[in-house]
């Protein structure tokens, strides 16, 4: 738009979008490179009927604009058709409206907008007399005819319609277009008094807001009211937290908390500091877990302060990442709460703080969704949008709407879909956030922004990230399972015990095996590969290899060069440079974390501390000037050539730089998140059972329930399907019982099984079926899934008896939802002796519950041709295997030829895992179909101590048919051969 506007000479813009500030402060930003004076408004309507347009005359007029908008987004009321009386914004009524709705009497600040297609009836029309009130008013809306088009799909997509079939009200005129000054002149030469009055308003109006460098932090600017006594709560704060994070305070831990407190008062962070404090100091009161992390976990203030856990003195966390005097932001602090108690601390921020707001976030057209959403409107058959979503098409073939699907497809790609909201951003404000936009208010209740983080930090608003995990569910509720269920051992737990499970033994050992099945961040088939290659039994360890696992380190090639250095520390000295080394010897050389590039552009290529922050930034994903970006970087090639370094080195270093673009974690980061890691391998270790409750509780993890269910049982537990006096809505354990929750019966209503949990509560187990019937009113078709499930196996009924029983107690219609005075006789039928057989009970879990209680294998057509496990591959070392497993996971990827390839992981006959890797030629002649057990043929092979099978063929093996409606002679058959 800006760029239109220079074309036809434009030099004052006002920008009004429909009941939206999305674009405003990028605006006011952008405006000035193009010789454009911003001035800002908003086109108010209902629906696509206009009521009247606002014109900020100042900041404060926006103010205004925006809180009145918001009022409306918010409580969902209309629009009134007369503006009400701002104080420092125009109103101008749009020709058509003024007439429709009969309006007189303006006010001073009110005026009535003339169009170029306006002006044929103007000289006809009453409002002609109002010389001193009517203005341009000339929508731009479209560019050219291309736009338009878009503009019509948009519209059909809005509106679910074919476009066919779209109304013309329901889209913009298409004369909306920019014209150059002088043919508006032009236009308007015949009543130059309009030009006049716009150019009047036009300058009265002025919008500011400080984008600069040296631009103020917009933030709460203090926690109690005055620089002085935020600066002393902080002192006091931290001489506070020295005792009991401090067995001993050494000099360089004074010296370290001096610098610290310095510099974060020299750059005004106090208030930062405070209001996260106040933020986990609320979530410790009330007993909610949380991890601090991010790069705020570099700083020892953050640490005594209690914000984080990690010691920075420990771990050697590089300050300057956290803080340096070139940085004008302050540093993240991501703080994760259990996804529970999260929705409790973002309503104590709105409570606590005056100018609070969650932050926006723009969720643009990816290709896949636009070719689906424009298929629909030109009314192509969904068999031929999947056809186009495959790629795998020759344009020339396509037919003529296939061919604008694609072309407008690529046009909307990357364009504004709608407005969401940030994963964890919430701002809290010095001033009113209206200031800065108008708020929404999503489903979650919270009024939002409608702008991005990155123009909120460009205008000096710095989010604070409150996100919601479910890990810190899984330690919190695995917790409260120990108590009910191992009592006598719950009290001598201590969860923050860190520095204990650090040095504990069985924990290393976990890690070093890779058993961390359901453990935080580390379960991952990849994570679990690395950490057997790299033999980690160590707290730093595990932090290194939370950072490698990035795909930067892994891509650039360093996450296989780190695993040769750490396993022969020889090389390292072969092949590492030694000013590479000297920055990280803890790494062997390597960069892992994101402090290491600000090292190495400091120490290494000599840039100062400010342009090493530009490229810390510039890694980030975020970042705003690539002209800035790249200027370091000829900085940083030029000085490392007169260091002397051989172009050689200079490209390998450069590259490795460049691989941690959008993935770099900060060593704070890495060091959180282990902290986490190890307190659910506690859990894992001493509990395994409670805690494997607590993550199916949790929605479980990387993997689907039915391997955490798995995993149980393999660690002791027997497993129960769900039964109406046992079970409750989630898992339940007694002893080393596990009872499946009523949630996995996935038709089950969820008041059904309130009411059932009720009842039981409040009178006691259910003893027969007739007295489940008697006190919980429930539909047949909800208590046939109870049956089916053998919910009521301790009646010692055959369900399918239950089954009949059922249908002849529960007649349509006759039951009423309240409790009976007089308990009813029930007749007693005479039934068939009925049978159920265990292929049979294996098929109906399979459709209640998505998985089945017995092994798999049980299962299948033709039993396995041999017993071969994970046991044998170490017997089987490049020798060929051929195996069966159940399928666990698959993770598709592809080759730097971009060819795709898969690794998969799975379960052999014994319930142990093993991995696979299908390579390119196998993978395009062999490809994985969904859930269900598999044969492979291939060799294995060893990595670092990993095993896994390099496939050469596979088959997907068949499961026998369903006995419920199978041929009854097959399936009895079956049923002996199995037996």
């Amino acid at each position: 738009m800006l760029e239109l506007a220079q074309q036809n000479h434009v030099t004052q813009l006002v920008l009004t979008d429909i009941n939206n500030t999305s674009a405003g402060l990028n605006f006011v930003r952008k405006a000035p490179e193009f010789g454009v004076k911003p001035i800002l408004g908003i086109d108010f309507r209902n629906g696509t009927q206009p009521c009247f347009i606002g014109i900020a005359q100042n900041n404060e007029g926006y103010l205004e604009l925006n809180d009145f908008l918001s009022h409306h987004l918010h409580d969902g009321s209309e629009i009134p058709y007369r503006a009400p009386d701002f104080k420092n914004a125009f109103v101008v009524y749009p020709f058509e409206q003024v007439l429709l709705n009969e309006l007189d009497n303006f006010q001073e600040h009110e005026y009535v907008g003339i169009s170029i297609k306006d002006l044929r009836r103007l000289p006809f029309s009453k409002l002609a007399s109002l010389t001193h009130k009517l203005v341009v008013q000339q929508p731009v809306t479209f560019r050219n005819k291309q736009d338009y088009n878009a503009h019509r799909l948009l519209r059909a997509i809005d509106n679910n319609l074919l476009l066919s079939k779209l109304p013309k009200e329901e889209e913009a005129n298409e004369e909306e277009k920019m014209y150059p000054v002088q043919n508006l002149a032009a236009a308007f030469s015949e009543f130059p008094f309009i030009l006049e009055n716009t150019e009047k308003l036009l300058n009265k109006c002025g919008i500011h807001f400080d984008f600069s460098k040296d631009r103020k932090p917009q933030n709460l600017k203090t926690y109690l009211g005055s620089v002085e006594e935020d600066e002393q709560l902080l002192d006091q704060l931290c001489i506070d937290g020295l005792p009991y994070r401090y067995e001993e305070v050494n000099e360089s831990i004074k010296n370290r908390l001096t610098k610290e407190l310095d510099l974060i008062k020299k750059m005004g962070f106090v208030s930062y500091f405070l209001i996260n404090w106040d933020i986990v100091s609320e979530a410790r009161r009330r007993g909610f877990f949380y991890v601090g992390r991010g790069s705020g976990a570099n700083s020892i203030v953050a640490y005594l302060l209690r914000i984080t856990d990690v010691d920075p003195m420990e771990l050697d966390l590089y300050f300057e990442r956290f803080i340096n005097l070139y940085r004008a932001n302050p540093p993240d602090f991501d703080i994760d709460f259990s996804w529970k108690d999260r929705p409790a601390m973002t309503e104590y921020i709105f409570d606590r703080f005056e100018h609070v707001a969650l932050l926006g976030t723009y969720v643009t057209f990816k290709e896949r969704g636009a070719i689906r959403e424009l298929g629909k409107v030109f009314g192509l058959p969904p068999q031929d949008i999947d056809f186009l979503l495959t790629g795998r098409y020759d344009f020339d073939q396509l037919d003529h709407v296939s061919k604008l699907v694609l072309k407008y497809g690529s046009l909307l790609k990357g364009k504004p879909n709608y407005l969401s909201i940030h994963a964890g951003g919430i701002l809290i404000s010095d001033k009113p956030l209206h200031w800065f936009s108008a708020t929404h208010l999503p489903p979650k209740g919270f009024p939002t922004t409608q702008y991005d983080m990155v123009i909120a930090e460009d205008v000096g608003l710095y989010k604070f990230d409150i996100l919601g995990q479910r890990g810190l569910g899984k330690i919190k509720e695995a917790l409260e399972i120990v108590a009910y269920n191992q009592p006598e051992k719950y009290g001598d737990i201590d969860i923050h015990n860190i520095k204990g499970f650090k040095k504990d033994p069985v924990i290393n050992n976990l890690i070093k095996t890779a058993q961390c099945m359901g453990c935080f961040y580390v379960e991952s088939p990849a994570m679990r590969m690395l950490l057997k290659k790299l033999q980690v039994d160590n707290y730093l360890g595990l932090v290194a290899a939370s950072s490698i696992i990035r795909p930067g380190v892994a891509k650039s090639g360093m996450m296989r060069e780190y695993i040769l250095r750490h396993r022969n520390k020889g090389r390292t000295e072969e092949k590492a440079h030694p000013v590479m080394l000297e920055i990280m010897p803890d790494t062997y050389g390597v960069m892992v974390y994101q402090e290491d590039v600000i090292k190495v552009a400091h120490h290494f290529a000599g840039l100062d501390l400010g342009e090493a922050d530009v490229l810390r930034r510039g890694m980030s994903g975020k970042f705003r000037s690539r002209e800035e970006f790249q200027k370091v970087q000829d900085k940083f090639i030029s000085n490392c050539r007169k260091k002397g370094y051989a172009e050689s080195l200079i490209s390998e270093i450069w590259n490795q730089v460049a691989s941690f673009a959008g993935y770099a974690f900060a060593k704070g980061h890495s060091a959180s998140y282990a902290v986490e890691s190890y307190q659910s391998l506690f859990l894992r270790a001493y509990f395994p059972l409670e805690y494997m409750v607590a993550v199916l509780n949790n929605g479980g993890g990387f993997y689907r329930s039915e391997f955490y269910v798995h995993d149980a049982r393999m660690m002791g537990a027997t497993i129960h399907p769900p039964c109406v006096n046992k079970s409750m809505i989630v898992n339940r354990i007694y002893g080393k019982h596990i009872y499946l929750g009523m949630m996995y019966l996935r038709d089950l209503e969820s008041r059904v099984m309130e009411r059932i949990l009720k009842e039981r509560m409040l009178h006691g187990s259910f003893s027969s079926l007739e007295d489940f019937l008697d006190r919980v009113f429930i539909r047949m078709e909800q208590l046939s899934i109870l049956i089916r499930i053998d919910a009521f196996r301790f009646t010692g009924i055959n369900k399918h008896e239950l089954l009949w029983k059922a249908h002849l107690m529960l007649s349509k219609n006759d039951r009423l939802e309240h409790p009976k005075l007089f308990p009813p006789r029930h007749q007693k039928f005479q039934m068939p002796q009925l049978n159920t057989t265990t292929l049979e009970t294996a098929f109906e879990q399979w459709e209640l519950l998505g998985f089945c209680l017995c092994s798999p294998f049980e299962l299948l057509e033709e039993p396995p041709k041999n017993s071969n496990g994970q046991k044998d591959l170490e017997r089987y070392l490049n020798k060929y295997i051929d195996i069966y497993g159940y399928l666990v996971t698959v993770k598709n990827t592809s080759t730097h030829h971009g060819k795709r390839m898969h690794f998969a992981t799975l379960v052999d006959q014994h319930g142990e895992v093993f991995d696979t890797v299908l390579f390119p030629p196998v993978a395009a002649k062999y490809y994985f179909r969904g859930k269900g057990i598999y044969r492979f043929y291939g060799k294995v092979v060893e990595e670092f101590g990993f095993l896994s099978i390099e496939v050469i063929k596979m088959k997907k093996e068949n499961y026998v048919q369903d006995p419920r409606y199978a041929d009854m002679r097959m399936s009895k058959k079956l049923f002996d051969s199995k037996k």
